[in-house]
């Protein structure tokens, strides 16, 4: 049914398998606990039908990251971590040859995040178990379960994406999907630049002062993290970091009692924190205020806005939440406001949901312009 491959010797076996077929079915188990980066486990792989589990521990994967790169098609189900993983361990970026079942079956009405297990059911009929989701994948030896449980993951993804395929050309929404995976993974390698970080802490209640703190603290934190290879919140949580800047402590007795800080942190780097606190430069380098977020358009418009959405909803037979996500309208919503490039909407705007969505609804937004200014005006 499968084989455990933890000798680089048996490793060319695999690769050599792998030259020889374009498509790919993917998963991956790791532990992401105590670490900014995964630790790989196992990866799984199901070439040509036959189900190999990688050792993650042992091997040199450099060749194998190289292959998934050149392949036609990996096939993931919720690939998110997975693609991350492999763009930490290849350190290569933008996997563009991603076919998600997880983003297929969303087009098909079954929800943004129906599982594998119940993929399976729903499709195939087949049961599997899913017991072993927590279980330490760094042991070794590996139990039983614990195979059986990596090898099921790819073992029926390759029928399942059949399937959902066969489904998504019939009702020529394959290539959408495609598109979707596409702007699914170059998401996923997209990086906030460390002097922008501030903006998804900070909100509209603070002062440029105070987002300029936030500011020097997110950029310090981050340099922390990616240098002790360690989660953002085990050096400073975002609440922490906005009780901070609320607070603004003054010494380390202070800063103790700022809720959620750790002792330690206090004891190694008190002074530090407190220093990028008090020492900022001069005010005409502190960010812009944040603009309060636009809840919703003018009644009418709102309506207008639905209107289209249904719409096209049901012409192209796909889920309105597939169409159009809450995410997405808000950044039209600001696109509209800043009079800003569509070059920087999200990718999702700019493809196939150009002409049918992004378009006509910047058009009706652009009616309603004064009413969403509003919204977002805050005092100096």
């Amino acid at each position: 049914m499968f084989q455990f491959i933890n000798q680089q010797t048996d490793l060319e076996h695999v690769l050599n398998l792998m030259q020889h077929t374009s498509t790919y079915g993917l998963d991956t188990e790791f532990i992401k606990v105590d670490t900014l980066w995964p630790k790989l486990g196992v990866f799984q792989i199901n070439v040509n039908g036959q189900v190999f589990l990688l050792d993650g521990t042992t091997l040199n994967l450099d060749r194998f990251w190289f292959q998934l790169f050149q392949a036609q098609q990996n096939i993931f189900h919720a690939c998110g971590e997975d693609i991350d993983l492999i763009y930490h361990y290849a350190d290569q970026k933008n996997l563009k040859n991603v076919f998600d079942t997880q983003v297929g079956l969303s087009f098909l009405g079954h929800g943004l995040q129906v599982s594998y297990q119940n993929a399976l059911k729903l499709v195939l009929e087949i049961d599997i178990d899913k017991d072993q989701t927590r279980s330490d994948w760094l042991a070794r030896p590996l139990t039983d379960e614990q195979m059986n449980y990596a090898a099921n993951d790819v073992l029926y993804i390759m029928r399942l994406a059949e399937k959902v395929k066969a489904e998504l050309v019939e009702k020529s929404l394959y290539s959408h999907v495609l598109e979707d995976c596409q702007n699914l993974t170059f998401e996923i390698a997209s990086e906030t630049p460390k002097e922008k970080l501030y903006g998804d802490i900070g909100n509209y209640r603070h002062s440029r002062k105070q987002l300029m703190q936030l500011q020097q603290l997110s950029v310090w934190r981050e340099e922390m993290v990616k240098a002790l290879n360690q989660p953002r919140s085990f050096i400073l949580k975002n609440a922490t970091m906005i009780d901070l800047v609320e607070v603004n402590p003054k010494n380390n007795f202070q800063l103790s009692s700022v809720k959620g800080i750790r002792p330690n942190i206090v004891r190694e780097h008190g002074k530090t924190i407190l220093d990028l606190l008090k020492f900022l430069p001069e005010t005409d380098e502190w960010p812009l205020r944040i603009a309060r977020p636009i809840k919703h358009s003018s009644q009418g418009i709102t309506l207008e806005v639905d209107e289209l959405i249904s719409q096209v909803s049901f012409e192209m037979q796909v889920p309105k939440e597939v169409l159009m996500r809450k995410k997405w309208l808000n950044a039209l919503y600001h696109h509209v406001v800043f009079h800003g490039n569509e070059q920087d909407l999200p990718g999702y705007l700019l493809g196939w949901r150009y002409e049918l969505l992004t378009q006509p609804l910047i058009y009706l937004l652009q009616e309603d312009i004064k009413f969403l200014s509003m919204q977002m005006k805050v005092n100096e």
